[in-house]
């Protein structure tokens, strides 16, 4: 019973944060910028703001023991950014050689498109909605991820209007918040890494002019899936040297059997 329990106050949670995100948003980032004067910043305060039903979800399901390990932001930073850059290397090279350098980034879309996106999408959609399902219910990994991945993918969709570009983003984002759900399992939950994944990814998209939506062309997607390549790699490997087993196994992809016995040995 209370494993239904806690996917309804997560679930719950989030429809409330989405919904006054949704409604209210752009009010009160421009009712902070009068004082602030700052649109970046005040986008960041905003989007921490609107986490309030989020964060109060956290404190109901773990019973405020330690929101911090639970949603991944107290593990090593140092680790999650050092193997995200590494990952995440081949587009800014490849970018460099295929793409002209992008003289036209502002402090506000770095602070938007970079900080923001990364740290508060990761956040919401990877340490809470499917994070905490995974970790405080039996649901397996394909069911913890897939509500929030559709809904990561359909939020990204205002970036066309043309079809075809639209379901190759509607991919490409669904694809990512899968990859990183599973990155972000197998480094013992480590919130860092997704972050400085996504954080990395959309720096070298806006440093070099790579498109004006999140598809890309032939080189960019070449060279994003070297990262991925990597990503899947290096993680195996780190498994493999630490002598550490993979979480998401066959035993784990519908429904789980030892989450407890994981989370206590892991995280």
């Amino acid at each position: 019973m209370k494993k239904y329990k806690n996917f309804l106050v997560i679930l719950l949670c989030f429809v409330l944060h989405f919904y006054f995100d949704d409604m209210y948003f752009s009010k009160v980032r421009a009712f902070l910028d009068t004082f602030i004067l700052n649109k970046g910043i005040s986008h960041n305060l905003s989007y921490l703001f609107f986490g309030i039903p989020l964060f109060i979800g956290a404190l109901i399901v773990d019973k405020g023991k330690n929101i911090f390990k639970n949603l991944g932001l107290s593990q090593s930073i140092i680790k999650g950014l050092t193997f995200s850059f590494l990952c995440t290397a081949p587009m800014f090279i490849g970018f460099a050689f295929f793409f002209s350098v992008n003289d036209n980034i502002s402090s506000n879309e770095f602070l938007i498109s970079g900080i923001a996106a990364a740290f508060f999408e990761e956040l919401y959609f990877r340490a809470y909605l499917f994070g905490l399902t995974f970790k405080f219910t039996r649901l397996g990994f394909i069911p913890a991820i897939l509500a929030g991945a559709l809904l990561f993918a359909t939020i990204h969709l205002y970036q066309s209007q043309d079809v075809a570009t639209l379901v190759g983003i509607f991919l490409t984002t669904f694809i990512g918040a899968i990859i990183f759900a599973w990155v972000y399992v197998e480094w013992n939950f480590n919130l860092w890494i997704p972050i400085g994944l996504h954080f990395f990814m959309n720096l070298s998209w806006m440093l070099f002019a790579v498109s004006d939506n999140a598809l890309g062309n032939t080189y960019a997607n070449v060279f994003r899936i070297v990262t991925i390549i990597f990503i899947f790699t290096l993680t195996i490997l780190y498994k493999k040297l630490k002598g550490q087993p993979f979480y998401i196994t066959k035993k784990t992809v519908w429904m789980q059997n030892r989450r407890a016995n994981y989370l206590n040995t892991h995280c």
